[in-house]
C-alpha cells in the first residue's frame, strides 16, 4: 500500500471526510469486471451510485468512505498501490467546494463571494463552504461547484475558517441552469445522402458505441484532455454524419469528461474541434 496516500486517507477519514484513491492520472478508479458496463447497475460514467455493494474502490465518489476497515482492507490494497492522490467526497462531509480554475474567477470571488476556508490549487483556488448542494461544472467560466455527487482531490487544510454556504453560491447554479446550453453541445442532424434510413438506428449497436466511448474517457489515466478530445473524434467520425447523435447521447459523454475534470468550457471546445477537424 502506498506509504503517502494510505496515512493520509485514514486521517482525512478521521475527521470526518469520506475519502478515495486517484489514479496517477488523478481519476478515480475504473470500474472493475464485476461492476463493467452497468452489470451492477451503476452507471458506466460512475457519476451515480447504482444498487452495486462492490467492496472496491469502484464507483468514484459514491465508494468514499470513512471506514478504516475498509480503506485498509485488501481489496482496496490495489487501488492504493496505483494511487496518485486522494480524494474526498464534499457532499459525504456536507460541504460545497467552489472550484476556481484561475485567477479571474479568483479574483471574481474576493469581489462577490464571502471569505471562507480556501486552498490554493495548480491554477486557482478552492473555496470550502459549510452546507450541500448539487454539483454542477461551468457555472460560470472556471467556475465548478462540487458537492453532492462529485470528489475534490485532497491538496491540503488550505487558510481561514470554513464558513455557511452563501446564497451567492447557490444563485451561480440557478442561473446556469436557467441559461440555454452551449450550441457546441448540441449535435445537428445531418441529411443523410441518398435519404435511407441510417444503419446506426439499432439500439445496440448506438448503445454499444456510446457506453465504449464513456468508458475509454472514465479509463484514462493521464492525459485526459486528449483522450476525451480523441473519443469525440471517434464518436463523430462514425455517427456525426447520419443523425443518430442526440442531446442525451452527447450529455453523456460530456458527463464523463466533467467526471474526469474536465470543465464544460473544456467539452465544449473539444467537441467544437473535433466537428472542425471532420470538416463537419
Amino acid at each position: 500500500m502506498s506509504a503517502t496516500h494510505l496515512p493520509t486517507a485514514l486521517w482525512l477519514a478521521g475527521t470526518g471526510l469520506p475519502v478515495l484513491p486517484l489514479r496517477a492520472g488523478k481519476g478515480p478508479m475504473g470500474n472493475c469486471t464485476t461492476c463493467r458496463d452497468t452489470a451492477c447497475g451503476g452507471r458506466p460514467n460512475m457519476q451515480t451510485p447504482g444498487p452495486c455493494t462492490c467492496p472496491r474502490p469502484c464507483h468514484a465518489w459514491a465508494a468514499a468512505t470513512t471506514n478504516p476497515a475498509i480503506l485498509t482492507s485488501v481489496p482496496w490494497a490495489s487501488a492504493w498501490r496505483q494511487a496518485g492522490a486522494v480524494a474526498y467526497h464534499p457532499g459525504g462531509a456536507g460541504l460545497t467546494v467552489v472550484d476556481l480554475d484561475h485567477a479571474d474567477v479568483v479574483a471574481w470571488a474576493r469581489e462577490n463571494l464571502p471569505a471562507t476556508r480556501t486552498v490554493a490549487t495548480t491554477r486557482g483556488e478552492h473555496w470550502i463552504y459549510q452546507g450541500t448542494m448539487r454539483s454542477v461544472n461551468g457555472v460560470r467560466d472556471g467556475i465548478d461547484i462540487k458537492s453532492t455527487s462529485s470528489y475534490v482531490r485532497w491538496l491540503g487544510t488550505g487558510t481561514g475558517t470554513t464558513q455557511p454556504l452563501p446564497e451567492t453560491v447557490r444563485a451561480l447554479v440557478d442561473k446556469a441552469s436557467a441559461s440555454p446550453r452551449p450550441a457546441a453541445a448540441t449535435v445537428t442532424a445531418v441529411r443523410l445522402a441518398r435519404g435511407g434510413e441510417c444503419r446506426h438506428r439499432s439500439p445496440v449497436y448506438l448503445e454499444r458505441g456510446i457506453a465504449m466511448a464513456e468508458q475509454r474517457i472514465t479509463a484514462a489515466q493521464s492525459g485526459v484532455h486528449a483522450a476525451v478530445y480523441g473519443t469525440f473524434l471517434a464518436v463523430l467520425s462514425v455517427h456525426g454524419r447520419c443523425g443518430c447523435l442526440t442531446e442525451a447521447h452527447v450529455g453523456r459523454l460530456f458527463t464523463a469528461a466533467q467526471a474526469k475534470g474536465e470543465s464544460l468550457r473544456h467539452c465544449t471546445a473539444a467537441w467544437s474541434n473535433a466537428h472542425a477537424a471532420l470538416g463537419m
